[in-house]
Formats: structure tokens, C-alpha cells, sequence
């Protein structure tokens, strides 16, 4: 059966497509159902089956006669060591950390933060929660304590485990401070927490509320796999909301854990037993689906990575680990090859690093610009597979199947729709448009296993936020358009879709012409107020590494490539050359506030920023070039 018969039986028949899926994990009580639709359009899955995440994580190797496999490899530049642990020692340091939880009372139903950085002791936490069927909720280590605070106050945990610090290159970021003032903000509290003391930093424990983590373990008795139902919450992350209130994406058990490990075969192509890296961070979803829960559900070495793909201390780093640890598939943002680019456009060191041991790259989290693609696959001779998914997905939308068939990759699509997921595009009426329009990018209910079927204790905004736009569809808030085959193409958030005099225009489309000019290494283009044509693109660029012409230089070479490539209907005129652009911490482009800033508008300062430095130097720009310009 090639991809396409696969993909409409899905569709066709999604009770037998699933429940045969099904039978590759674990299950005490396999499910006599797929799909639960009583209370449609909120669906649940695999409802009346139990099981449990931590045991196909982690015990089910072990009982296979695996226990000496390597599980968990963790590679800290920033602290000079290399680890391994296997599946039968990390077996018992989770089985340890859930009886020393269960012994103080957390059990099925209790929330606990997780508030850790790059370490194997972060998955611990995870796989340690679902054990014992408690929900975890990571939030990212480093997280602003008054963001910390709202999400202790929305799960309203029973215990926090952290970690005494982060470690970024050149400083120490001081995590128990940034707990403390969150708890004491927080109206809920936490009945104790638990801190894993690093070297690089021993914090002061709170008596009577902070334990130390070994301590806390002496003594008692390891914790048995929990069995929970299949649409049990495994865990709540949260992801930003526009209201400034996040949004706690619920991940019900079954359904995850049946999804990922389809996908590391079919979608990875990866045996059990095969080297999976995915350039992440256990607070993001990448993290739990591909760091955590994907390859050790999947029996492969996973690699926890603390470090940074420039800095750590080089733009060879990504090459180091792929060859030290013979990695057969890696996942990263496009942000991570941009910044490698910009820094090592030659990619001179390559050179010395064995990588023939990689068979596929994996990018997804920001647009994959043709250029870093192109770049990428000429550099390290292998597919660079462009993917496209979300927080609320939880694994991936629109891909290539590498494992299962290999369809021709288009350069600037993610492929096509994966098991489960109708894709169709939208008009503004919600009727599909034709091949190659523009519109709003939507699924069809039922969404298959492993995706939300709500929002933590806020069901009114879940259908509010996704479901209320486009009666019977999930609504992405992408936008972009389908080809003739059925490739998707993401060219913006539908926020970034611009209107310029009455033409609705992709700024991703422009980023992809401003990125193929030779001296930009990154770019930015967004959409600002202009009095005559409602709005206007504005470019911002990042030149690589070593660019001695004169920036005005560059900036008109951009203009005419835009002007010539999408036509004087886009009205691009201005750009200006800067040094950095401002991301969160997983890579995304801050596009909509450094818009709020060239209109004049009241904006926050975003959680996720990764230097809020950068927004005034932005400002600086625009104020330079006349921006906040009055509209009348």
C-alpha cells in the first residue's frame, strides 16, 4: 500500500487504522474502541484502555531483555561531559524519584512542575510523573518568575522539581531565586518541592517545603507503573496565549504514545536500537514528543543536548555530536542551520567530522527558507525533510514519510498530510479554495490520537480559540495553500498575513526572496501601518559573517529582488540592516511585536524572549528609518 492508500484509509477508516496502530505499544487493557465522538466536537480516544506512558518509555525495554541499551545520552558543552545511561539504570532512578513522590503523598490526578534545564534528570521528572499517573507540566528552566507563577496557579501543582541552575554559555542562570519569587507571587502553593543541586551552583533550601533530590529519595520504596486510562492526561503544556493568559494544552496518554511511535519509523525511519537527536528542550513540544517520549517509546538512544548550535563553542558543534554519537536522524529548528550558516557560511568546519552516519535531517518550529535548505542539504549530502506541527498537535501535521515511502520533496513545503489529518484551506467564509490560493490553513474533526482535545479547565476557550471560526475544522492559525499533488505550503501565521492596498500577501514569501540574496545569513519581514495602503512590508536583515559592502548596498539589491521576484503589488521599499533578530528561546521570530513597535502600538514584553536587549536595539532601527510614523 503506497503513502496516498494509507493516508485516505486513515481518513476512510480511523477506528481500524488506530486500534492496528494501537498494538505496537503496551497496553494493560487494550482498547475496545478507537474513537470516543459522545461529546463532539470535543473527542477523546482510546477511552476505555489502560496503560501506562512510563513502562513503554522505559520498562518494557528492560522486560524485552534491552536493559543494557543505551536510553539517554547527555552531551553538555557548557559543562564539558558526555553520559550515557541505560535502559535498566534509568529504569530505577525513575522507579526511585516516583516512590519518593508517591511516599509524599502525589499520585494519579496531582499536578507537579517541572522546572529544569537540559539534563537527563528533567525526562526522570517526566517519566517519574507518569509512573505514578500524575500529569506533569514542564516549564521551560529560565522562565520569568511571574510566568512561572501563572502556571502554578493554573495547574496548581502538589510539588515543583527543579533544578538549583541553568547553565548558558558564560553564565550561570540562577533558577531557585526565579522559583522562590514565583511561589511567593503565586496565590496557589505547592505542598514541597524538590531541587536537583548542580555543581556549578549549590541554592539554599527553603525548611520545611525544598528537599534535596537524592535526600528526598533515601529510603523509600520504588514506585510500580500506574495502569491510567488511555485519554488520562499524561501532561499540560502550556503555550502562549494572545490574551496574555497561556493556553494549558492537555495530552491525553493513549493516543500520544500510539502517534509518536508510529511516526519515529514511518515519519524518521528509524530501527530501535538507532541514534535519534533532536535539538530541542524538554519545555517545548519537540522536547516531550522527540527528545523524551517518542525515542523511548521507540527503544532509540535518545541524545539530551545542553548546549548551543553556535557559541558552544563553535559553529561545529551540531557536526561533533552527529559523528561522536553516530546519529542516524536529527531534528532542529531552522533558526539553529540559519545561525550555523550565518556564522561558517563555507561550513569549513565540517571538515574533521565523520557525519556519513546520518541518513535525514529534520527541520520544523519557523518557516524552512529554500535557501538554509539548499544549504544544508548541499553541505552535509543528505534529504533535508521540512516538517510542520504544533504545541496543540503534539506530532507532526504535514510531512514526508520517509520510513514508509519516499515522496519527492518540494523545497519550501512540509509535504503532505500525515495519518488522521484532513488538511484542507479556507477561505474566509470557511469554504476550500482552489490549488495554489492563499487562505487559512484548517483540519477537519475529528483530529486523530495524541492531539488536544481540550485546554486544561478551559474548555469554553479551547472551542472559542480553535473550533469556533470554522464550524466542524480545527483552525491552525497558519496560513498558506496546497498545490496540485496535495503539498502543503505554511507561508505565514494568518496574523502575518498582510494587506497591502486590498492584495492579501505572505510575508513568508517575501523572507523566502530576501534569504536567497547572498550576503543575508537571516531575515525578518513584517507588516506596518501606512496611511494610503493600509500596510506595508517592512525587511529586516542579518548579513553573514564577513559582508564588507555597504549595508544601503545590500538593502537596494533586496528592494529590486522583491520588486522582480513577487512584483511592485508586494510595495516593498524599506528594509534595514541589523544585527540580530528577536526569538524565543526555541527559535521563533518575534514578528508581531517588533510590528506593535514600528506602529507605535502598546505592546509586552514577550516571556519567551531570549534577549530582551534586542527589542530596544529593533526600536532604534525603526526610529532611525521614521518608524512609528503617524496614521491618520
Amino acid at each position: 500500500m503506497g503513502y496516498a492508500e494509507l493516508h485516505a484509509r486513515s481518513l476512510a477508516d480511523p477506528e481500524g487504522f488506530w486500534l492496528e496502530a494501537a498494538e505496537a505499544i503496551d497496553w494493560v487493557r487494550y482498547p475496545t474502541a478507537a474513537l470516543n465522538a459522545e461529546k463532539a466536537p470535543i473527542y477523546q480516544w482510546f477511552s476505555d484502555g489502560l496503560v501506562n506512558a512510563c513502562w513503554n518509555a522505559v520498562d518494557r525495554h528492560v522486560a524485552a531483555g534491552r536493559g543494557a541499551q543505551v536510553a539517554i545520552i547527555h552531551d553538555s558543552p557548557v559543562t564539558h561531559t558526555v553520559r550515557e545511561i541505560t535502559y535498566t539504570e534509568l529504569r530505577d532512578r525513575v522507579a526511585s524519584l516516583a516512590g519518593a513522590l508517591a511516599a509524599k503523598g502525589v499520585g494519579k490526578g496531582d499536578r507537579v512542575i517541572i522546572y529544569m534545564p537540559m539534563i537527563p534528570e528533567a525526562l526522570e521528572a517526566m517519566l517519574a510523573c507518569a509512573r505514578i499517573g500524575a500529569i506533569h507540566s514542564v516549564v521551560f528552566g529560565g522562565f520569568a518568575a511571574s510566568e512561572l507563577a501563572t502556571r502554578i496557579d493554573d495547574a496548581q501543582p502538589k510539588a515543583i522539581l527543579a533544578a538549583s541552575c541553568g547553565i548558558e554559555p558564560g553564565r550561570v542562570v540562577h533558577y531557585k531565586p526565579l522559583l522562590d519569587r514565583a511561589i511567593e507571587m503565586a496565590a496557589h502553593k505547592p505542598d514541597f518541592c524538590v531541587i536537583f543541586q548542580r555543581e556549578q551552583e549549590v541554592a539554599e533550601l527553603t525548611p520545611g517545603r525544598d528537599h534535596d533530590w537524592h535526600a528526598v529519595q533515601y529510603g523509600v520504596k520504588p514506585a510500580d507503573c500506574i495502569p491510567v486510562e488511555g485519554d488520562h492526561p499524561l501532561y499540560i503544556l502550556y503555550t502562549s496565549g494572545t490574551t496574555g493568559q497561556p493556553k494549558g494544552v492537555v495530552r491525553p496518554t493513549g493516543g500520544y504514545l500510539v502517534a509518536l511511535n508510529w511516526t519515529m519509523k514511518n515519519i524518521y525511519g528509524l530501527d530501535p536500537g538507532e541514534v535519534f537527536w533532536t535539538a530541542s528542550d524538554v519545555g517545548w513540544v519537540v522536547g516531550h514528543s522527540y527528545i523524551c517520549y517518542g525515542p523511548l517509546v521507540h527503544g532509540n538512544p535518545t541524545i539530551v543536548f545542553e548546549g548551543k548550535p553556535v557559541g558552544t563553542p563553535d559553529a561545529g558543534t551540531f557536526w561533533r555530536v552527529i559523528a561522536q554519537h553516530r546519529v542516524r536522524s536529527f531534528f532542529t529548528a531552522p533558526t539553529a542551520f540559519r545561525a550555523i550558516k550565518r556564522e561558517d557560511p563555507e561550513a569549513k568546519m565540517l571538515a574533521g567530522h565523520d557525519t556519513s552516519c546520518l541518513r535525514t535531517l529534520y527541520l520544523a518550529g519557523e518557516r524552512a527558507d529554500p535557501d538554509t535548505v539548499e544549504w544544508a542539504q548541499a553541505k552535509l549530502g543528505v534529504p533535508v525533510v521540512d516538517h510542520w506541527w504544533q504545541t496543540e498537535s503534539g506530532w507532526p501535521i504535514a510531512a514526508n514519510p520517509m520510513g514508509y515511502e519516499r515522496l519527492p520533496i518540494k523545497i519550501g513545503s512540509p509535504s503532505v498530510a500525515m495519518p488522521g489529518y484532513d488538511v484542507q484551506v479556507l477561505d474566509e467564509g470557511g469554504h476550500p479554495v482552489p490549488p495554489g490560493t492563499l487562505g487559512a490553513i484548517a483540519i477537519k474533526l475529528p483530529l486523530p490520537p495524541g492531539t488536544l482535545p481540550t485546554l486544561w479547565h478551559a474548555e469554553e476557550r479551547f472551542r472559542k480559540s480553535y473550533l469556533q471560526h470554522f464550524p466542524g475544522y480545527y483552525e491552525t492559525g497558519d496560513a498558506g495553500y496546497m498545490d496540485e499533488d496535495g503539498y502543503l505550503y505554511i507561508m505565514a501565521r494568518t496574523d502575518d498575513v498582510i494587506n497591502v492596498a486590498g492584495h492579501r500577501l505572505s510575508t513568508g514569501a517575501m523572507e523566502e526572496v530576501l534569504a536567497s540574496h547572498p550576503d543575508v545569513g537571516e531575515c525578518a519581514v513584517i507588516g506596518v501601518a501606512d496611511e494610503l495602503k493600509g500596510q506595508l512590508p517592512f525587511g529586516f536583515l542579518c548579513l553573514n559573517k564577513g559582508v564588507d559592502r555597504p549595508e544601503a548596498e545590500v538593502v537596494k539589491e533586496c528592494v529590486a529582488l522583491v520588486r522582480d521576484r513577487i512584483g511592485p503589488v508586494a510595495a516593498f521599499r524599506h528594509a534595514a540592516v541589523v544585527d540580530r533578530l528577536p526569538k524565543t528561546r526555541s527559535g521563533k521570530i518575534l514578528r508581531a511585536t517588533m510590528a506593535a513597535i514600528a506602529d507605535g502600538r502598546d505592546w509586552k514584553m514577550p516571556a519567551t524572549i531570549d534577549d530582551p536587549a534586542i527589542l530596544d536595539e529593533i526600536g532604534a532601527t525603526l526610529a532611525r528609518v521614521g518608524y512609528p510614523r503617524t496614521v491618520g
